[in-house]
């Protein structure tokens, strides 16, 4: 299935928002402002990372529609050992010989010891972890749709210094849609202020 399918998005022609919601809903809406012949850009953004989606606008809304259905499932492969009920994927890890005496001298032995401490990591630094990512996605979309506007490199700063006043100054000018898309996707850089 699209990932993006069950994302979030917001479409953007130029500086001017047309529509957020489901990629469906949001990719034919952008398909009547296309088949209308306007000029400007037409980016979707997906409103957790802020990467550009891509979507394929030939054709009827109903192809395009279309092209957003998931495809048909995969034959998986035969698996083999471990424990794939519970979603366990084997991938390579680099540790120095006395972390691996340590994980192997654990209760359950390396595995369970790495999963214990990536979810006790996951818990301490979850608002961290937040902000980073607040911060990641305003300024992916940031750069996309504000980097020539006024004011666009002290904004970054002030979303990574985390200030929400400095933020809003900077960002005023910009075009009415692209500062409040922008002033939504930081708000959770600026846990304090909310």
């Amino acid at each position: 299935m699209d990932p993006h399918r069950q994302t979030p998005c917001t479409a953007f022609e130029g500086s001017r928002r047309i529509a957020s919601g489901s990629l469906h809903e949001v990719a034919l809406k952008s398909k009547k402002v296309v088949d209308r012949g306007e000029r400007a850009p037409i980016l979707i953004f997906d409103d957790l990372t802020s990467q550009v989606i891509e979507v394929d606008f030939r054709g009827t809304p109903a192809g395009v529609a279309a092209r957003l259905s998931p495809a048909p499932p995969e034959i998986e492969a035969p698996r083999g050992p471990g424990r794939p009920r519970l979603g366990v994927v084997a991938r390579e890890v680099t540790l120095l010989p006395r972390h691996w005496d340590w994980l192997n001298s654990q209760p359950g032995g390396a595995s369970v010891a790495l999963r214990k401490l990536v979810e006790d990591a996951r818990k301490r630094y979850a608002g961290r972890d937040r902000i980073r990512q607040a911060q990641e996605s305003a300024y992916r979309f940031m750069s996309a749709m504000a980097g020539n506007e006024p004011g666009f490199e002290e904004a970054a700063r002030a979303l990574y210094r985390r200030n929400r006043k400095r933020f809003d100054e900077m960002s005023a000018n910009w075009p009415k849609d692209v500062a409040a898309h922008a002033g939504k996707l930081a708000s959770a850089a600026f846990p304090e202020q909310l």
